[in-house]
């Protein structure tokens, strides 16, 4: 611990020399509440969630790799994961041959996101056909381990889904124009290239697309509950409490997860060719200007892609399910996207280090790309509030929508948290909690649930987690982004 020092009440820098040959150091934000985990899990040293390394000392070894800047960075949502922990944010430099990509700082669940749809019904014009619709959506979007698409698409749908990404869905008549302006990335990575995706990937791919999948992916029904700041919650369209909205958590599905495992193999050929060494083989990576490094990051932007995809044809299935339940289009219930953001990604992007511009590779896992106001990749939209942030809590808990901020461009690269954060492992929830317990609270709140596999609901209890709002709240008083509305469901669709 002597190398862990108090910044101040939410930021807490690890300095060289936790883990040897660290190059940087490391920051991670948390509150007295939820320091004490990863404080624990580093003192015990056995492993954290899922029997990882501890997150903490997961963050230093990401500060051992070739060509990191500024600081290893850990939101107040982290905890452990493959390689880098989940909450884990590190950018590379571009113009350092010995920079590195590495599939564990995306993750296997590649363009894992979040969109939010709003509408002009009020919770009590939704209210008396609440259940008739939950059950609608839970039939109209496929959801579980497994699960299939409801829109056929052959191979070459898929080629052209995963090179254009959004456009894709323009162009087959799934998205309207102004989806793409409210998504990061406008819903497309210009790099993506098909090709090398692999053929096994494809084929996991096809019949996934549209579907929502298990684990913490879901749809919910939400109603605003709060707004913190309404000038900026009025331009993206949401202006008074009890207002229904959609909120959409999935990704790439198998596919993602293909490509990531795939790309792992070919980065241990390319690190013994290349002589790079990690202090953890799960840091597996290759440099960035190799051809596997940029094999990677070109089925990584596909797959980005797919998922983008993904979530636009589940928003289609959305507006098709609201609109058939209110007899009205959507246009009418205006079911707009709020926006769309990654929170398992890698991208080339300017920022300031040392005070000196660089062009740097992001590698965000479990973690939300939170772009200041006036920033050129910032929708015209919202150029003067802050790129939309949103922010999903756990089942059953409230959501949050944040805007980001020009401290968080200086100190995070323009980054903030991505949810709740895993507070025990799947197996740990399923040995202390039964779906009935877990069933009756919801029914307790108000929340209607549809879900496919009731034995894994266990695996996504509030008791898993840690607490969104405290972790919204750290975000907030590190000044990495502000908190602008608040929503709690009512009604939620898992796998």
């Amino acid at each position: 611990m002597e190398y862990i020092k108090k910044i101040s009440d939410v930021e807490y820098r690890i300095e060289k020399g936790l883990v040897p040959n660290m190059k940087v150091d490391c920051s991670f934000y948390v509150n007295d509440v939820l320091k004490e985990l990863l404080f624990s899990e580093l003192q015990s040293d056995q492993g954290g969630v899922g029997g990882f390394l501890p997150a903490v000392k997961q963050l230093a070894n990401v500060a051992t790799l070739p060509g990191i800047v500024g600081r290893s960075m850990g939101m107040p949502d982290i905890h452990s994961g493959y390689g880098f922990a989940i909450g884990n944010v590190a950018g590379f430099d571009l113009n350092d041959s010995l920079s590195i990509v590495s599939p564990g700082g995306v993750g296997f669940d590649i363009n894992c996101g979040v969109r939010l749809v709003r509408t002009n019904i009020d919770l009590n014009d939704f209210l008396p056909i609440k259940e008739q619709v939950t059950q609608s959506l839970f039939d109209h979007i496929p959801v579980g381990v497994g699960s299939e698409g409801v829109i056929p698409i052959l191979q070459n749908d898929l080629e052209e889904a995963l090179e254009l990404g959004l456009d894709w869905s323009l162009r087959e008549g799934y998205a309207w124009p102004e989806d793409k302006e409210h998504c990061e990335e406008f819903g497309r990575m210009l790099n993506a290239d098909p090709t090398k995706v692999s053929v096994r990937a494809k084929k996991r791919g096809i019949p996934q697309l549209g579907t929502l999948g298990a684990g913490n992916h879901y749809a919910e029904i939400q109603v605003v509950e709060q707004i913190f700041d309404l000038q900026a919650a009025k331009k993206m369209g949401i202006d008074r409490r009890n207002q229904v909205c959609i909120l959409i958590h999935s990704g790439s599905r198998g596919l993602g997860h293909q490509v990531a495992t795939d790309a792992l193999l070919e980065m241990e050929k390319a690190m013994a060719r290349d002589r790079i060494h990690v202090v953890d083989r799960q840091l597996a990576c290759a440099r960035i200007n190799s051809q596997e490094g940029q094999n990677y990051l070109s089925a990584m932007s596909a797959a980005a892609n797919f998922a983008w995809v993904n979530r636009q044809t589940m928003t289609f299935l959305t507006r098709q399910t609201f609109s058939k339940a209110f007899n009205c289009s959507p246009d009418d219930l205006d079911m707009h996207v709020v926006y769309d953001v990654s929170h398992n990604i890698a991208k080339i992007e300017d920022h300031f280090v040392n005070g000196r511009p660089q062009q740097l590779l992001v590698h965000r896992k479990g973690a939300t790309r939170a772009f200041a106001p006036h920033h050129p990749l910032v929708p015209v939209d919202y150029q003067f509030t802050g790129q939309p942030v949103l922010i999903g809590g756990t089942m059953g808990t409230c959501s949050y929508v944040l805007t980001g901020t020009e401290k968080g461009m200086e100190q995070t690269f323009g980054s903030t948290c991505h949810g709740a954060g895993r507070a025990q492992s799947r197996n740990k929830s399923r040995r202390t909690l039964t779906p009935d317990d877990i069933l009756q609270q919801l029914q307790q709140k108000g929340i209607s649930i549809r879900i496919a596999s009731p034995k894994l609901i266990t695996e996504e209890a509030p008791e898993s987690y840690k607490d969104v709002s405290e972790v919204v709240d750290v975000c907030e008083l590190a000044g990495i982004s502000k908190k602008c509305v608040k929503l709690r469901p009512i009604a939620v669709i898992k796998g």
